[in-house]
């Protein structure tokens, strides 16, 4: 709409009122117009990205949100529906003791729906400013499901359904070992030829959901010392006769965490010993939400830096200096232009076979005279 066609503007909160006197224009640039005789009105849903900050802490809260080239960690938020089971209540609560420096729990009962409706998921990441999400549920059909949801701009990207299998769950305190320190990032190992499968399924989406949520804060520099736990992902060999509605039909995928235990071995390096730690949790794959493609394209999208790019072909030596190397194709001497020189120039009788002898009269030389 052009700016000398309006006559009207009331902006709200929640909506946009516009009127106009060419209600054709607004026809054309409007999804949902509502005319009457004398003039066009535009109900329109406004989302208020920009919010002009009022005092210094809300500033600093929207700098925080505001994206970056460097990524915050992201937060996960732990959510449960209207029926859920303690064996998911106690898995739930294993993740998030696993998590638990950037992650939020909620213990209230929430009607969500995530595959039938996920506005409410959406609205509590952007409320918490949480990036993931764990939905815990269980009914007949589904016992024992958690669902985890990524957001890009607090929109759902993609969901995955995990049902747990309640007999071989095992909690944290059933182990009794050493708990490992809070705020600790885990080592990942994922065994199984399912990870790797080139078509995006529902084991790659599974790997990637995991890495995302035990990344934690991203460092260029690693101690030795604080490498505590690794979680360990294994997934059973597919079989072709799966069932895609059954969850029980498929592949089952076994989450393991061990602490690791240095010991003296009498070399430069030390043995290594793992023991398990908790939790053990087997899932099978359920629902499945595939992310789009414009959105996982601008999701991926990285921020351009002030870092120079490596050139191709361009190194510098020791002493500072640039050195470059050109790559030039195979040279036709033939066609080399040389030095034009009578006497490289051939013969006009070459191609004749007789051949003339040439006579030089040689001058008489002319004595010097002597000097008297």
């Amino acid at each position: 709409l052009g700016q000398n066609n309006f006559t009207d503007l009331q902006v709200d909160s929640s909506t946009t009122s516009i009127s106009t006197t060419q209600p054709s224009r607004c026809f054309a640039q409007c999804k949902r117009p509502q005319f009457d005789q004398r003039h066009c009105r535009i109900s329109q849903l406004i989302h208020f990205s920009f919010r002009k900050p009022k005092t210094a802490r809300s500033k600093r809260a929207l700098e925080k949100r505001a994206p970056k080239a460097v990524e915050n960690p992201k937060k996960a938020l732990f959510l449960r529906g209207t029926s859920c089971s303690q064996i998911t209540q106690d898995a739930l609560g294993d993740l998030y003791a696993l998590r638990q420096v950037h992650a939020k729990r909620f213990q209230k009962k929430n009607a969500i729906h995530p595959f039938e409706d996920a506005s409410s998921l959406a609205f509590f990441s952007e409320k918490n400013d949480c990036s993931l999400l764990l939905f815990g549920s269980s009914n007949k059909k589904r016992p024992h499901a958690i669902t985890f949801a990524r957001t890009f701009d607090y929109k759902i990207l993609d969901m995955l359904e995990l049902c747990l299998d309640g007999e071989s769950f095992r909690s944290i305190s059933q182990f009794k070992t050493n708990k490992v320190p809070v705020g600790t990032r885990p080592l990942m190992v994922f065994a199984g030829t399912a990870f790797e499968s080139p078509v995006p399924n529902g084991f790659t989406m599974a790997k990637s959901m995991l890495i995302d949520f035990f990344r934690g804060e991203t460092s260029d520099k690693i101690d030795v010392e604080g490498l505590r736990y690794v979680v360990v992902v294994t997934a059973d060999e597919p079989i072709g006769t799966e069932n895609s509605d059954d969850p029980a039909s498929k592949p089952v995928l076994r989450l393991r965490v061990y602490t690791i235990h240095t010991k003296r071995s009498g070399q430069k390096l030390p043995r290594v010993e793992l023991e398990e730690h908790g939790p053990r949790i087997d899932f099978r794959i359920g629902r499945i939400q595939e992310p789009d493609e414009a959105m996982l394209k601008e999701a991926m999208r990285k921020a351009k830096t002030n870092e120079e790019r490596t050139k191709k072909n361009i190194s510098t030596d020791i002493m500072g200096d640039k050195l470059g190397r050109i790559h030039m194709g195979k040279l036709d001497l033939s066609q080399l232009q040389t030095r034009k020189m009578k006497g490289l120039k051939r013969e006009r009788d070459v191609g004749s076979g007789d051949e003339e002898e040439t006579v030089v009269d040689e001058a008489p030389k002319r004595k010097r005279k002597a000097g008297i």
